[in-house]
């Protein structure tokens, strides 16, 4: 079900020359309401200086075009601090370009609307107000000084300052919800009550922005009057939390035989079978493409965190555009009798079957397997998901060499709504040292990871050892790479020890630059990790060593002292 609402938009110039203030309403349909929402803004020129109308327009243009750009995975409050922080660098950057435009800034009061939840965004003296049940409720604050003589001059605006401090809120959304935004010439004349009467005057959102403006106007504003109103008729069903509450009245399959169909899907073999979960090859009856199919062991019916975690990782593959990932086949609620999803086949194998099978990976060959590997988890980085998970028998290498990372079943974005998941659920000889501290997952564990994967292949052992389930191991020195293989140039062993430090500081920082080192290999080569000190080994300062060490002579000559 898709929410459903209604806008009526009104601005008129009143006494000014020209008007300055400006309104941006967003509606997309079906999907992208769903991911993204809708965006209504209303912003205000500052009065006063150069180029507040061109301030107005280009802040709501820019925000309600870049808003849509941001990646599926940020949620509003994210999406909307990156976009207004960047049009407020861009007013900054003409103002001090353009001698004319010196000074122009803007007020901004925009809204979010999307699935059972609205989002705000304000900076200035816009206002955002709420009627429910019959009560009116201001939702902003206005950023002007707090004193009679300046109530005009604002403290916060778009464009104002280098730094911008943006005010958001967010909250429920209830069916028969009625939202106003209107700038300071209509609330400042008409006041609370008349707005309050407004909005109850007419059924329709048109006629209650026309009128707000026109009685403004009427009672001798002095300044441009612009209002919208939005009244919410139906809730909509589509964010994640609300895809995982319609994703539980579906059934888990019982386990598929093969030629067996379930809706429009006929399995060809079962392909992996795990303790948690079942991937099948399957065709879709009409195309005869080919397919796999992921869902849950039947065991699992009642387990709310493992189907949590099937729709989490479907909602997630859907928005990853890349070709280092498969692709989740778009596939609604009401067209599935069970309850799995569809992604993307290719023909070849995971690099843990390659090794399973004798393959001996070669040092150039794994390097290339690096600069694929790293591109996919840089790409799943941008969107803001930890993939928690990256080991050889989560990475498929296709027929065509292509590689592809998979299973987002434990991954986690950290800008969406987020579930409650396993902690640090990785495999233990690829997890980061300090997330067997309790240190919550992040894109240097993912690197780590990395990392370990390229040393198993190498080598088939780990660089600090295996670890079992359930251990607490104790982190040394990782082992060099060419005590078991000297025919691996010092450049991939030297990337792939930093990519595995015990330290986070002393890892690469982002994906990136991990790739980089991989593309430019031996041309620059970078410097073998330096040695972990045996203080900073043992965890202690150096002082401590020091005080130790000064506490066994001193006892030593006492010792002498006596026996003398």
């Amino acid at each position: 079900m898709s929410l459903e609402f209604e806008i009526g938009q009104s601005s008129r110039t009143g006494p000014r020359a020209r008007n300055e203030d400006y309104v941006g309403v967003v509606t997309p349909s079906n999907e992208h309401l769903s991911i993204k929402g809708a965006l209504i803004a209303v912003a205000d020129g500052v009065s006063g200086s150069a180029g507040g109308g061109e301030a107005s327009e280009m802040t709501v243009r820019t925000i309600t075009a870049d808003y849509y750009a941001t990646p599926d995975t940020w949620e509003p409050p994210t999406a909307l601090e990156k976009v207004i922080t960047a049009a407020n660098r861009w007013l900054i950057s003409q103002a001090s370009a353009n001698r004319d435009l010196a000074g122009m800034a803007t007020t901004l009061s925009l809204v979010v609307l999307r699935g059972q939840r609205y989002y705000l965004a304000h900076v200035g003296d816009t206002r955002i107000y709420l009627l429910r049940g019959g009560v009116l409720k201001q939702l902003t604050t206005d950023h002007v000084w707090d004193r009679p003589d300046m109530r005009h001059v604002l403290k916060r605006a778009v464009g104002l300052d280098a730094h911008l401090a943006i005010d958001f809120a967010e909250g429920a959304l209830q069916a028969g919800d009625i939202f106003t935004l209107l700038s300071d010439g209509v609330w400042e004349t008409l006041g609370d009550k008349a707005i309050h009467e407004s909005l109850l005057k007419f059924n329709s959102a048109q006629m209650v922005a026309e009128h707000l403006t026109k009685t403004a106007l009427d009672k001798q504003s002095a300044d441009n009057s612009t209002a919208v109103v939005i009244k919410i008729n139906a809730l909509g069903a589509d964010t994640l939390s609300e895809r995982i509450a319609g994703g539980k009245h579906l059934a888990l399959p019982a386990k598929l035989s093969n030629g067996e169909l379930i809706d429009d899907f006929e399995v060809v073999e079962l392909l992996h079978e795990s303790r948690a979960s079942l991937l099948y090859k399957v065709r879709k009856t009409h195309t005869k493409q080919l397919f796999v199919l992921k869902t849950l062991q039947p065991l699992l019916a009642n387990d709310v965190e493992s189907i949590n975690g099937l729709l989490n990782e479907e909602w997630l593959g859907k928005r990853v555009v890349s070709q280092f990932i498969p692709q989740v086949l778009p596939l609604s609620m009401e067209k599935r009798s069970k309850l799995y999803f569809v992604m993307s086949w290719f023909e070849g194998a995971t690099l843990q079957q390659r090794l399973n099978s004798g393959h001996y990976f070669t040092a150039a060959g794994t390097a290339k397997i690096a600069i694929d590997m790293l591109r996919g988890i840089g790409a799943l980085h941008r969107l803001s998901i930890i993939h928690r998970d990256i080991k050889p028998a989560n990475i498929h290498q296709a027929n065509d060499q292509r590689l592809r990372i998979l299973d987002l079943g434990v991954a986690l974005s950290t800008s969406s709504e987020t579930l409650a998941v396993t902690q640090n659920p990785g495999t233990p000889s690829f997890m980061a040292p300090e997330l067997f501290e309790g240190d919550s997952a992040n894109a240097q564990t993912d690197i780590y990871a990395a990392g370990v994967t390229l040393y198993h292949l190498l080598t088939r052992k780990y660089p600090y050892g295996e670890i079992e389930p359930f251990q607490h191991p104790k982190f040394g020195e990782p082992t060099p790479l060419t005590r078991y293989r000297p025919d691996i140039p010092y450049w991939l062993e030297n990337i792939v020890l930093k990519a595995v430090a015990r330290e986070p500081k002393a890892r690469f920082e982002t994906a990136e630059e991990m790739l980089h080192a991989l593309e430019v290999g031996e041309l620059k080569p970078i410097l073998a990790p330096a040695r972990t000190p045996l203080i900073a080994r043992a965890r202690l300062v150096k002082w401590q060593w020091i005080a130790i060490f000064s506490f066994v002579i001193n006892v030593l000559l006492i010792y002498l002292l006596l026996v003398s």
